[in-house]
């Protein structure tokens, strides 16, 4: 995988990863003219984007928490290998929608099947492929559903639907991450405009590429 820069951007359901993952990848070409790939998990490639169809579907309340992990790390098997992989070893910056920290927010910690737990499944799943930077957008989860329910464009998935009571579990998730991997993981006041959060986020990024 040697060559490129992983990163990845994290956040609960309407946090704006979509809005600031463009930002960033324009701004990348345009101050360093470095080629960027802005993906996503799942998805990204059919396979990935087929097993998404089932993560995500509305109709698939009834799937078992354990069924949904497994479903996560084969996903993200199938998009490193095919995609990530390949794209950071010809010298690219990738950023990903989501990586890894989300099975361990959403499953391990918010559905309760436990971070070590769901960190095996993964570990198997990913090897040694970790980003170098991971950005996460916190916001209160009443704000990420209001946005949500006004965004008529925005994808509503199976995981909108949980009550308020899980997106606060899986913040609660994400927050311990962050002080389970200091040296990667910064967290980002995403309750801002989207302006000063991208600027924000720029000044890791631009500080991670200078100093490689």
């Amino acid at each position: 995988m040697s060559g490129g820069t992983f990163i990845t951007i994290e956040g609960g359901e309407g946090a704006g990863k979509t809005t600031l993952i463009a930002r960033l990848t324009e701004r990348i070409y345009r101050e360093t003219g470095m080629k960027t790939v802005a993906t996503r998990e799942p998805g990204g490639i059919p396979i990935a984007e087929a097993i998404r169809g089932i993560i995500l579907n509305r109709r698939h309340t009834s799937m078992d928490a354990r069924t949904e992990a497994l479903l996560y790390a084969a996903a993200r098997r199938q998009h490193l290998t095919e995609k990530v992989m390949p794209e950071l070893a010809r010298g690219k910056v990738v950023i990903c929608d989501r990586f890894v920290d989300s099975s361990l927010a959403y499953q391990g910690y918010a559905r309760g099947l436990g971070m070590t737990q769901v960190w095996e499944i993964n570990r198997f799943a990913i090897e040694d492929c970790m980003p170098r930077l991971t950005i996460y957008l916190d916001v209160e989860p009443e704000v990420g559903l209001a946005r949500i329910a006004a965004n008529a464009q925005r994808e509503v998935n199976r995981l909108d639907l949980e009550g308020v009571a899980f997106h606060r579990k899986v913040r609660e998730g994400y927050l311990r991450i962050a002080e389970m991997f200091p040296e990667r993981f910064v967290v980002l006041d995403a309750s801002a405009s989207p302006e000063p959060l991208a600027e924000q986020a720029w000044e890791l990024i631009a500080k991670l590429l200078s100093d490689q």
